[in-house]
């Protein structure tokens, strides 16, 4: 059960490997559009129960988006996305994988299907992110970001499981 634990922390450094990419991503002119304070309206209008926005952009801001929107990003996007990771091996009993880091990489690019189907299309901006902000690319920057995600998630597994079963 600790890789569980370890993919939770991995997903959060996995997070921001991925926000330190989106930067790096942007100054080259490569970015989707999405930005902080959008995920925090989005998750508080989903407490709300308004899960579609027509374009998220003119949606009407609420207080606290940013913080919540950095609280989702971490703790959901981040941490709980991450799960997915060592549950899909327990559920499917299938053994997991010797090289993590390979796994990691693969689970995160598997993982740009959330915002390409779930996330793009809520915010109003269609699959994959077409009706997006001028001048964005949502699919490029979102498979761009999702590679040091997985990156990480992967890095913390092993490096857990090695300290862990070191340490036994």
């Amino acid at each position: 059960m600790e890789i569980i634990a370890w993919a939770f922390l991995g997903g959060i450094v996995g997070a921001v490997l991925m926000d330190v990419t989106e930067t790096y991503a942007a100054k080259v002119g490569i970015t989707s559009g999405v930005n902080i304070a959008l995920v925090g309206r989005w998750f508080l209008g989903l407490l709300r129960g308004q899960f579609v926005h027509t374009n998220i952009l003119n949606s009407r801001p609420f207080p606290h988006e940013v913080k919540m929107g950095w609280a989702f990003h971490f703790l959901v996007g981040g941490g709980g996305v991450a799960l997915i990771y060592p549950l899909f091996f327990q559920a499917t009993g299938q053994p997991l994988p010797s090289n993590h880091l390979l796994g990691g990489l693969l689970f995160g690019l598997a993982t740009s299907l959330l915002p390409w189907f779930i996330l793009f299309p809520s915010f109003g901006w269609g699959f994959f992110g077409r009706g997006g902000p001028q001048g964005s690319n949502a699919l490029l920057a979102s498979t761009l970001s999702h590679i040091p995600y997985g990156l990480g998630v992967g890095a913390v597994i092993t490096m857990g499981l090695g300290v862990y079963s070191t340490a036994k």
